[in-house]
């Protein structure tokens, strides 16, 4: 009987566990809303995938500075904040199979606890004590805000193309990534072409990441993605699922999509499906993740060869297989 094949972040989990316990001693605050808030979000069992990145970039540098456990918690944070942020202007009530945080505790609740987790960051980001560290993530921070503003100047317009879609998702989620993976590098002083190369692994994986969780919003069910089928469309967002079947439908289902973008109503949710099915849209859009992942694949190669390099790699490929 074959073993099963390990998971790729089954290699670094003694060091989540040391990021969990460091989550657990910045969390520490004299105001009881904002550490119930917090720990409600971060103890929600999301993947934590961009300080796993950051951790896994390390060991395949062979890399074990003590900061590399605080910068993971750092991004964490940041990531957590934009979440807070996100479901609160999205609207959203359900996250990971559960009510989100605005939905418990209130939108005021969320936004002034995402702006506690945001400066906590950088709080730990000065202990670290190195400038071309608080550059990158005050720039990435930066970043992901301005994709959040695009993003939400988009919403509602049935006209946006391929290239817009790609400029929002590499600020609003490929940029923390990125960031997640050039700290690696950083933090061991290696040359400019190593960081580059972490940086442009983490930049694909990352819009793999969100494009793959664009096309499980139209093909995944609730249960499994831990959200409701069909968000995207209610908050009136055009992901490139909508955009590949704007370019392939008939001109009546053009108008019935674009009516329902602009509208922001599910109403129509079943007849889109089965556009986008018919169009073959979600394998247009999944094409363009493999194209990504097999961008930060190629990156991943370039680094030195070893257990953590592979799990890089494991990791590109997988997220074409993922389901939630």
């Amino acid at each position: 009987m074959n073993s099963p094949v390990p998971h790729p972040l089954d290699l670094i989990s003694e060091d989540m566990e040391q990021v969990d316990r460091v989550i657990g001693e910045r969390l520490t605050t004299e105001v009881p809303l904002v550490r119930e808030v917090a720990q409600y979000i971060i103890g929600a069992g999301g993947k934590r995938l961009r300080p796993a990145i950051l951790l896994l970039v390390s060991g395949a540098l062979r890399i074990s500075h003590p900061h590399r456990h605080t910068l993971a918690a750092v991004v964490e944070f940041i990531h957590t904040a934009t979440l807070l942020h996100d479901d609160v202007v999205d609207e959203s009530t359900l996250r990971r199979g559960r009510s989100t945080a605005n939905e418990k505790f209130g939108n005021a609740a969320s936004v002034l606890v995402g702006d506690f987790l945001y400066s906590r960051a950088f709080q730990m980001m000065v202990d670290v004590n190195q400038m071309r560290v608080m550059q990158v993530l005050s720039d990435a921070t930066n970043v992901i805000a301005e994709g959040e503003v695009m993003q939400l100047m988009n919403m509602h317009d049935a006209s946006l193309d391929e290239h817009a879609y790609l400029r929002v998702i590499r600020s609003k989620t490929a940029k923390l990534f990125e960031a997640s993976a050039r700290l690696a590098p950083i933090l061991a002083g290696a040359d400019e072409v190593t960081e580059h190369l972490c940086a442009s692994y983490g930049q694909a994986l990352g819009t793999a990441f969100q494009v793959i969780d664009d096309v499980l919003d139209y093909e995944g069910n609730s249960e499994e993605l831990g959200k409701n089928l069909g968000d995207d469309l209610r908050e009136g967002k055009v992901t490139l699922p909508i955009i590949c079947a704007l370019k392939r439908c008939s001109p009546e289902e053009r108008v019935l999509i674009q009516q329902s973008i602009e509208q922001g109503t599910l109403t129509h949710l079943p007849d889109i499906l089965s556009v986008i099915a018919r169009t073959g849209a979600l394998d247009a859009a999944r094409s363009t993740a493999m194209a990504e992942a097999q961008r930060a694949v190629e990156a991943a190669r370039r680094l030195p060869k070893n257990a953590h390099s592979d799990a890089l790699l494991q990791l590109a490929e997988g997220l074409l297989n993922r389901k939630s």
